[in-house]
This record gives structure tokens, sequence and C-alpha cells, in this order.
């Protein structure tokens, strides 16, 4: 099948001195090379392997399940989750119920740049909303997290520096190769047709696409939360409320109150 990653998460039941080194040497003996492994949650360790023939994975799976010391919690071609969880440390938060939503605190920022790095790393259209309070860190990881993937930002709609509405882009800014960032409360409350026929224009190209106060955005617009396929909030603390209450300022800018 040639060289393939899968992803190992166990479980300890009893954490004995020499249990890593065991399944290491196991690992060893079937051909198996450990390409990253860190714990991943309390009482968890995550390995990213790289195998080479399915016969090995059906094997190291059986012999696994005989072992009483662990118990086999993943065991599965990696997801974007696995291997950020193995990189990190720790498992990125899902919602429940809607499992496009992924929550993140402040001094969760290094994982949520590499998240969106990864994300923008696919390429085709995404659509990404973030929510968060003013001053969290939205914009400052939207902008590191396209470092990261080597992607150039560009702003359409902003508060960074004061007020930004674009209503047309220079050549060399059309490309797939860019992450387009709309902040929503400026594109929705003060923007006119000019800037929405050029965020319309964006929407329908193949690229990453971030939109900071999705929820307001959709208010004012044709777009629906149906049409994201990421959600990320980003807390200070994971109890802070996320509320969008807006006053109009004695300049005449939607601010947050």
């Amino acid at each position: 099948m040639g060289e393939q990653e899968w992803y190992l998460e166990y479980e300890i039941n009893k954490n004995r001195p020499g249990l890593l080194g065991d399944i290491s040497s196991l690992l060893g003996m079937l051909g198996i090379n450990i390409v990253t492994i860190n714990g991943v949650d309390n009482g968890r360790r995550g390995l990213l392997l790289l195998v080479d023939k399915q016969e090995k994975v059906e094997r190291l799976r059986s012999i696994l399940q005989s072992m009483d010391n662990i118990t086999v919690t993943k065991f599965r071609k990696p997801k974007l989750r696995d291997i950020l969880a193995v990189r990190h440390g720790r498992y990125i938060q899902r919602d429940a119920d809607d499992k496009k939503t992924f929550r993140f605190v402040r001094d969760e920022l290094g994982l949520l740049v590499d998240f969106l790095a990864e994300l923008y790393k696919v390429e085709g259209h995404k659509l990404i909303g973030i929510r968060g309070m003013p001053r969290v860190g939205k914009t400052e990881s939207i902008v590191a997290s396209s470092v990261c993937a080597s992607k150039k930002w560009v702003f359409i709609s902003s508060t960074l520096l004061k007020q930004t509405m674009r209503v047309q882009l220079a050549d060399d800014e059309y490309s797939t190769n860019n992450v387009y960032i709309i902040d929503g409360i400026v594109s929705s409350r003060r923007s006119n047709e000019r800037h929405w026929q050029l965020i319309r224009e964006i929407m329908r190209m193949p690229t990453a696409k971030v939109i900071e106060h999705p929820d307001v955005f959709v208010q004012q617009t044709e777009y629906s939360m149906g049409d994201f396929d990421y959600i990320i909030e980003l807390r200070n603390d994971p109890n802070e409320a996320i509320t969008y209450e807006i006053i109009e300022t004695d300049v005449g800018f939607s601010a947050f109150e």
C-alpha cells in the first residue's frame, strides 16, 4: 500500500515503568516507524505512525487489544485534530451538537494558528467564521496563520487600522493563494453596494475566506450560517460570553458596548 500515516491513541490503565518502552519496542519489531509521540489528554498518549503494509496494521491492532495495561481509544488514518493533538499535546475542543464549531481560549493561540494554517493549505473554497470579543486575538490569529501557511492575507473590511472597506482589488490581489479577511460588523453596518459586489465576487473564488463576527454578517446579508464550513469561537477564558451589543459612536462607527 506504500507508506501511510496512522494515528494510534491509547488510555493508560496502569502506568507502570517501561510501558512506553514496551510499546516502542513492539512497533520496532513490527517495522512500524514512530513519527511523533505526545500526551494528548489526561492519561492518554497519541502516536503518529508510518506503516508500509496493511498486515502490519492488523497485527498491531490484534496485539494491542490483548494488552491489559492500555485501552486503545483510536486507531485510524489521522484526522487534522489528531495531528494537532500530537503536535500540541491537547485536543481542540469541538461543540458536541455542531460538529463544525471549534472552541479555543486565548492561551491556545498557538494551537489556533496551527489549526487555521492547516485549513488554509487545503485547496479550494472554504468559509471560516470567527466569533470573539474585542482584543481577544481574532485578527492576529488570522494573519499569523496566513504567514504559517505561506499565504498572502488581504483585508476586505477591518477595524485594524481605523476602518477599512474595500470596493476593489488590485490585479495582483486576485489569487487562490490569498486569504481574504472580512469584518462582519463593518461590512454589514457601514458598507455600500460596490463593497458588496466585491464580497460576492470573493465569495465565488476557490480560496479561503475568514469572516469575523459571522452572526452579524449573516443578519444583514443573503448568506446564512449554513454556508460556513468552520466556526471558530475564541474566548479569554472558557466561561466568557460572546455578545454583540452594538452602539453607534459619536463618529458614526459601529463599536462594542
